[in-house]
């Protein structure tokens, strides 16, 4: 199974990222829809272009322009929005569905028991296309904490081909500090900044 590698990209510069896409970088993906903005037209040469922060309604149309995936849909209001500017612009946008698994209170993302019908929500919207289910791990030193919450994606992705009959390929789980596990419980797509790119500067 190959793992797709998202080159996690807030705070770097162009140059930088250039720089990842010239040693092999495929994909690139942006926490804000202005950093995108400013940014994504600097680059000259190829690259997939996803959306890996909170959206705001109110930047869906401004995303839309920038980003072929949105990995961070975590209402169905939000997913109505993508619908209404997708079917405006004639294409279909591929989505994830952002859960919370660590129940943080501070994370983004639809509830675990929530996770279903939201997913059945989605698939009825034109325009739009469930691909799978992104996850952002705990904040914890703790492996057996971080584990629990991939596992439960999984099998929430399972239970959701199971119940509404789909296919939802794409487990986007694991960052820089934690991507190992997330590849051990099932990870189709990592999202790494860190580990390519060295720390964020201050």
């Amino acid at each position: 199974e190959e793992v797709v590698l998202v080159a996690a990209t807030k705070g770097r510069t162009p140059e930088e990222i250039e720089e990842a896409i010239r040693v092999g970088v495929k994909v690139v993906g942006e926490n804000r829809v202005q950093e995108a903005e400013a940014k994504f037209p600097l680059i000259r040469l190829p690259f997939r272009k996803h959306m890996i922060g909170h959206l705001q309604r109110n930047k869906v149309k401004k995303a839309l322009k920038l980003f072929e995936v949105i990995q961070s849909v975590d209402s169905l209001r939000l997913g109505e929005e993508i619908s209404k500017r997708a079917l405006q612009t004639g294409r279909t946008v591929e989505v994830l569905v952002e859960v919370n698994t660590s129940g943080e209170e501070t994370k983004f993302g639809v509830s675990p028991e929530g996770t279903l019908d939201l997913v059945g929500g989605l698939l009825e919207l034109e325009g739009v296309s469930v691909r799978g289910l992104m996850t952002i791990g705990p904040l914890t030193e703790d492996e057996g904490k971080v584990r629990k919450a991939f596992s439960l994606l999984r099998e929430l992705r399972e239970e959701a081909e199971r119940e509404l009959g789909v296919q939802l390929p794409v487990l986007s789980m694991g960052m820089s500090g934690d991507f190992e596990v997330a590849i051990e419980e099932g990870s189709t797509m990592v999202r790494i900044g860190t580990a390519i790119f060295g720390p964020r500067p201050s």
